[in-house]
């Protein structure tokens, strides 16, 4: 019964990590939080596709996404660090938008989730 224990499997130094308030369910739940939202996903895969676009570039490539929800979500973005808003200064008003350090950083995880649950069916068999 003493190996069937699922909580001895994880070594003592890492368990840590899983519990408290600072511990991995807050930071994975923050970053959830970050990229939450119908529209945040596709933003963030479509700026990793292209170093830098402007928001009517955007609204063009993703189906379905009013210009009021694009704007919403990259004020968002940009508020949690994972977009940055290049502003030209000239006129006519040019900007521009393009995923942050941390924005570059996330996306491995995300395209490793992506391979996740491509890799698991929706409705798993029992």
């Amino acid at each position: 019964m003493k190996d069937a224990s699922t909580h001895l499997k994880v070594p003592a130094e890492e368990r840590g990590i899983c519990l408290g308030p600072d511990g991995a369910v807050a930071y994975v739940t923050r970053v959830i939080r970050m990229i939450q939202g119908r529209w945040k996903l596709p933003i963030l895969f479509r700026l990793y596709a292209d170093p830098s676009m402007r928001a009517l570039q955007l609204l063009r490539d993703i189906p379905g996404i009013s210009q009021k929800m694009l704007t919403q979500h990259l004020r968002e973005l940009e508020k949690d660090c994972l977009v940055e808003r290049i502003d030209y200064n000239e006129s006519p008003p040019r900007v521009d938008y393009r995923l942050s350090r941390w924005g570059r950083e996330l996306m491995p995880v995300l395209i490793e989730a992506r391979r996740f649950a491509a890799a698991h069916p929706a409705e798993p068999t029992r």
